[in-house]
């Protein structure tokens, strides 16, 4: 996110906009419309000190996204354009200063198709980005609705990379205390993310899209067998938009590396794929990895395999172009 960040909230009079309070150095907080929503260190803001840390932790390429917060799905169409334009500008501002360290992907206004569909191709075709970052739901709406189709179709023909990141968790008002929303909630927010392109038949719509879901697929992988016994039991529940079996789709996106643990991290190679999983860090929050890759590059014994979590199959979700720029 850039370090300055204007303040919508007084601009546009409603909202919970973000904008950064410098309160002291190295530090920043978040307001949230008018209100203290969290504090944040400069590796949120500061290309430098990422790095820094990068080199530390012995990361060559860093793909840069927007923190979820900042997608203003619920804002009025032309204000969560601008918002989007301003963060996407920033981003491509970021890789454009440090090309060979970076990679960028964009946001959108989601709440309106047409506008996103414009910048997306403004993303791919000014900005250079390989693709965005979406939500599991837009406003409580799955990504299999049809009113999404029309974008799905552009990024297809565009080659576009689209990255799913879990936000706006549903129940999340029921499960406050002890973390849930971030621990349970996100799992299963990502499989509904997951689950709706499979039943809706956005894979079989649009064959060439590529798609990554952040934190190891979040409880997909886990759930595929009770979702297949689901379809074949209920198939006048959940065959509705897609006669095909859900598990045909396993190997057909990409999922992040972020399980925290090398059993998971063993039990999605098999079920994703060994071509389909791609290091994740979730940097720079405590959630993620703090060393990115390190599970990995520790339980991996097959240099093929680790050479492809760690970056070939990230590589082939942004498309060949970037990854033959990255690879000079």
């Amino acid at each position: 996110m850039p370090d300055k960040i204007p303040n919508w909230f007084q601009k546009f009079g409603y909202g919970n906009f973000i904008t950064l309070n410098h309160h002291k150095p190295c530090c920043a907080q978040m307001i949230k419309g008018d209100q203290f929503f969290r504090e944040i260190n400069h590796n949120c803001w500061d290309a430098g000190v990422r790095i820094g840390e990068m080199n530390d932790t012995e990361v060559s390429v860093q793909v840069l996204s927007p923190i979820p917060v900042l997608f203003n799905y619920w804002a009025k169409s032309e204000h969560g354009l601008e918002t989007a334009r301003f963060f996407n500008d920033h981003i491509a501002e970021t890789v454009s200063a440090y090309p060979t360290r970076f990679a960028g992907l964009g946001t959108l206004p989601m709440q309106d198709v047409d506008m996103s569909i414009k910048e997306l191709e403004r993303c791919i075709t000014v900005l250079k980005m390989p693709g965005v970052e979406i939500g599991t739901n837009i406003n409580n709406k799955n990504l299999s609705d049809p009113y999404f189709f029309p974008l799905w179709q552009v990024a297809e023909e565009m080659g576009a990379c689209i990255f799913i990141h879990p936000w706006e968790m549903m129940g999340m008002e029921h499960m406050l205390p002890y973390w849930l929303p971030w621990l349970v909630g996100m799992p299963a927010e990502t499989s509904r993310a997951i689950c709706s392109l499979i039943f809706g038949g956005i894979f079989e719509k649009f064959p060439k899209l590529r798609v990554a879901f952040a934190h190891g697929g979040g409880s997909f992988p886990a759930t595929i067998g009770r979702i297949e016994h689901g379809f074949n039991v209920r198939p006048d529940l959940c065959a509705v938009d897609n006669p095909i079996n859900p598990r045909k789709y396993l190997g057909k996106f990409w999922i992040d590396s972020l399980v925290h643990d090398p059993q998971a991290l063993d039990f999605v190679l098999q079920i994703i794929g060994a071509d389909k999983i791609c290091v994740g860090s979730d940097y720079p929050f405590p959630l993620g990895e703090h060393h990115p890759g390190k599970l990995v590059e520790e339980h991996l014994k097959n240099q093929e395999l680790r050479d492809k979590v760690l970056f070939k199959n990230a590589l082939d979700w942004m498309g060949k172009e970037h990854a033959e720029f990255l690879l000079k």
